[in-house]
């Protein structure tokens, strides 16, 4: 199972759907580009300040003071994962939110 969770600070999204074998599992690969999306995007159409960490079963991202434009792009990510997660199944991917 994919687990996507968001703090204050960043995100990170762990582990794999096993929706299928490995080369072939498309929710891993959705979310893998959404993830790797979501960086680029970050880093080419903002000015905001991230910091990632990117290996197999995980991704890390972290900021602070994101602007509009940040908040904007973040908030399309967790619509695109949400419709995922709906399409295929809490068994695959998870979303939550940890509390500081």
């Amino acid at each position: 199972m994919i687990t996507v969770t968001i703090t204050e600070n960043g995100l990170t999204v762990d582990g794999h759907a096993g929706y299928a074998e490995i080369g072939k599992d498309i929710v891993c690969a959705a979310v893998s580009s959404l993830t790797q999306g979501l960086i680029h995007s970050l880093k080419a159409l903002t000015d905001d300040e991230i910091s990632y960490r990117v290996a197999s079963g995980h991704a890390e991202i972290t900021y602070k003071d994101l602007s509009e434009r940040g908040k904007l792009l973040v908030d399309s990510f967790f619509i695109a994962v949400s419709d995922i997660q709906l399409t295929y199944g809490d068994d695959y991917v998870k979303i939550g939110a940890e509390r500081a």
